[in-house]
C-alpha cells in the first residue's frame, strides 16, 4: 500500500535499510523525545524550571506506560476486532488512496477531533478527566502525556485512527503523520522554548507569523497551561490545538502574544495542595479526599473569576 502510494508521485521512502513503517515511526518519536529532552538539559531550562515531586513523577510515568502498553494496543485491537467481525468487506478498502488524501483525512479524523475533545474537556463535565495535564507546575516533554487514564481511552481521535488503520491507512503515510504530530506536540510542551529566539530574527518574522498560526508552539501552548488569564498572556480557555494551531485560528480560540506565562499550573493546587497521583489518574474509579476538589462526585472546580478567600497561603503537601 505505502510503496504504491509514494511511487505514484515519485516520492522516495525514507532511506532506512528496509526499516518497516512502524519501526521508522517509533525511531522518529524516540529521537524527538531524546532530542527535546537533551535541549532541556543543555539549555538548563529543565534544571531551572522543572521542580517535580515524587507525586508528579509517578503520575507521568504510570500514564506514559499505560498509554503505550495498554490504551493504544487496546484501541487498535478493539477497532480491528470490530471491523473484522462486522465490516470484514471494508478491510483495506482505502489502501490505494493517494498519500495527500490519507494525510488530509488523518488531520480531520485525528487532529481536528482531538482539538474538539480537548476543548470539550475544559467543560465542567469532562474537566476531571483532563485536569491532571494542567496540574503540573512546569512545562517539559516529561508531562506531555500526563492525563487521566480515561481521557485517552475515550479520546475519539484514537478510535477513529484505529478505524482508519483497518480501512488501509497504515504504512508510511500514517507513520510519518504520527511521527510529525508527536514531534510538534513534544516541542510545544518542551521547557526549552525553541521558538523564542526565532521571533527575534527580523528576517524570520513573516515565516514565524505563519508558523505560529499553523502548528502549536511553546508560546501558544504554554499560554494554555498558564496559572492565570489575568496577565494578558495566559489563555487556558483557548489554544486547544495539538498538532495544528490552525484549528484555534479557524474556531476563534487562538491567543497569540509571543510571550510566555511566568507561572504554570492550577491555582486550587497552590491553595489546597496537590492531588494524589492515583486520584488524578483514575478518577472516577478513585476519588479525591481533598476538601475542595474537582476529582470527586459533586466536587468544586476552581474559577479565578469568582471571589476567593484573601490571604490564603500556598499549601506545601508532600504525597507518596
Amino acid at each position: 500500500m505505502g510503496k504504491a502510494t509514494f511511487e505514484s508521485i515519485s516520492i522516495k521512502k525514507p532511506e532506512t535499510d528496509h526499516m518497516e513503517p512502524t519501526q521508522f515511526q517509533n525511531v522518529l518519536i524516540l529521537v524527538a523525545i531524546a532530542g527535546f529532552a537533551l535541549m532541556e538539559f543543555a539549555s538548563r531550562r529543565y534544571q531551572a524550571t522543572v521542580h517535580a515531586t515524587a507525586n508528579d513523577t509517578k503520575l507521568e510515568l504510570f500514564m506514559f506506560v499505560s498509554l503505550v502498553a495498554l490504551t493504544q494496543p487496546l484501541v487498535i485491537l478493539a477497532t480491528q476486532g470490530i471491523g473484522a467481525t462486522w465490516f470484514a468487506q471494508w478491510q483495506g478498502m482505502w489502501a490505494d488512496w493517494p498519500w495527500w488524501a490519507m494525510f488530509g483525512v488523518l488531520l480531520l479524523g485525528d487532529d481536528l477531533t482531538q482539538y474538539l475533545w480537548h476543548r470539550a474537556s475544559h467543560s465542567p463535565l469532562l474537566w476531571p478527566l483532563h485536569r491532571a495535564h494542567h496540574s503540573a507546575q512546569y512545562m517539559s516533554v516529561r508531562m506531555t502525556f500526563r492525563n487521566n487514564f480515561f481521557y485517552y481511552l475515550m479520546m475519539p481521535g484514537l478510535w477513529i485512527a484505529g478505524a482508519l488503520l483497518f480501512l488501509g491507512f497504515g504504512g508510511w503515510v500514517y507513520a510519518i503523520y504520527l511521527g510529525l504530530k508527536l514531534t510538534i506536540i513534544l516541542g510545544a510542551h518542551c521547557s526549552w522554548r525553541w521558538d523564542e529566539p526565532l521571533y527575534k530574527i527580523r528576517a524570520l518574522r513573516p515565516v514565524m507569523w505563519v508558523v505560529e498560526r499553523t502548528i502549536s508552539t511553546p508560546a501558544t501552548h504554554w499560554a494554555h497551561h498558564a496559572l492565570t488569564n489575568k496577565d494578558g498572556i495566559g489563555h487556558y480557555t483557548g489554544n486547544f490545538g495539538n498538532m495544528l494551531f490552525l484549528w484555534d485560528v479557524l474556531f476563534g480560540t487562538a491567543h497569540i502574544t509571543r510571550k510566555y506565562p511566568s507561572e504554570i499550573g492550577l491555582m486550587d493546587d497552590r491553595i489546597h495542595g496537590q492531588e494524589h497521583w492515583a486520584h488524578q489518574m483514575f478518577f472516577p474509579v478513585v476519588q479525591s479526599r481533598r476538601a475542595d476538589s474537582a476529582l470527586k462526585f459533586g466536587g468544586t472546580i476552581y474559577d479565578e473569576n469568582k471571589p476567593q478567600l484573601s490571604g490564603v497561603q500556598v499549601a506545601d503537601h508532600h504525597l507518596d
